[in-house]
């Protein structure tokens, strides 16, 4: 089972490149592609799951072009979109039901199958209610239920934590991580601890291009010895952003406790600390030139 990414670019009107001769080869496991809104994510998942034709590369799956056969990974394909949409007066069960029919499932097992999912997604009681009355986060578990309907082998879901609760996102997220197995995952967000929590492998995106392609692991290695923790006062800090990258702030008692990203301490109190995944997206995004993959 591989999904491979060739040398696509997708180009829109007014000359606007979403993407960049894009190259990745997937296998199963969770990957996480990770970079900020607007880095390209949502079209390369709308390409990969036949929605967007690209302008330039193709995409195959298990070696096929999915542009020629569609049906082939259609088929075996769950797609849960940023922005997706119900009907609202459905209860989730009447709308699983409806997905079902349209995916062409088999009424006897698709229903089966929704059973089963409804217990996935902890929706078991809620299942007669409509989908109006529904959490955002009981939405989503609608939606990641009706994108395994048919089982997939290739699951993508585009941005599933946003505007959740912390609850929620945790649920989610150990959702996805327990989805994965013996199928190929992908999990498109800007949100690193979503990533951190269920990625085996991770792909870093910004403007189109794909910067880096890495175990997370390896992502942390790249920033070990980088990392530093400084204690400044509220009027130094605007003169520490200057010199060195700061990830992030937490005002205390004694100033302001920086943490922050350089190849040296940045002053004699610098104290090195732990390199986190946040560490090593901001090592990667912020700088000025595509490492090599």
């Amino acid at each position: 089972m591989e999904l491979s990414i060739k040398h696509i670019s997708k180009r829109y009107r007014g000359d606007i490149w979403g993407l960049h001769d894009f190259n990745l080869d997937i296998g199963p496991g969770v990957l996480g592609l990770l970079g900020p809104n607007g880095a390209g994510k949502s079209t390369l998942m709308g390409i990969i799951a036949t929605i967007t034709h690209p302008t330039e590369g193709q995409v195959l799956w298990n070696g096929e072009d999915i542009a020629k056969g569609p049906d082939s990974l259609r088929a075996t394909l769950g797609y849960l979109p940023q922005d997706f949409g119900v009907y609202p007066h459905l209860s989730a069960l009447e709308f699983l039901d409806y997905m079902a029919a349209l995916k062409g499932i088999p009424a006897q097992a698709a229903q089966q199958r929704i059973e089963t999912l409804l217990d996935l997604v902890h929706l078991r009681e809620a299942c007669r209610r409509p989908i109006s009355e529904y959490s955002g986060g009981m939405r989503q578990r609608v939606g990641i239920a009706q994108a395994l309907l048919n089982n997939p082998q290739l699951l993508i879901v585009d941005e599933p934590t946003a505007g959740l609760d912390p609850e929620e996102r945790m649920r989610f997220r150990n959702l996805l991580s327990d989805l994965s197995g013996e199928r190929i995952v992908i999990l498109s967000t800007h949100i690193v601890s979503d990533i951190e929590a269920v990625a085996t492998d991770i792909a870093l995106i910004k403007k189109g291009h794909l910067l880096k392609h890495a175990l997370p692991e390896a992502l942390l290695q790249a920033v070990e010895g980088k990392v530093w923790e400084v204690v400044v006062s509220s009027d130094a800090l605007p003169a520490l952003k200057q010199r060195a990258l700061v990830g992030s702030t937490a005002r205390r008692s004694d100033g302001v406790h920086a943490r922050l990203i350089a190849a040296a301490p940045p002053d004699n109190g610098a104290k090195a600390v732990e390199p986190t995944l946040e560490d090593a997206y901001l090592y990667f995004i912020t700088g000025d030139t595509a490492e090599a993959q």
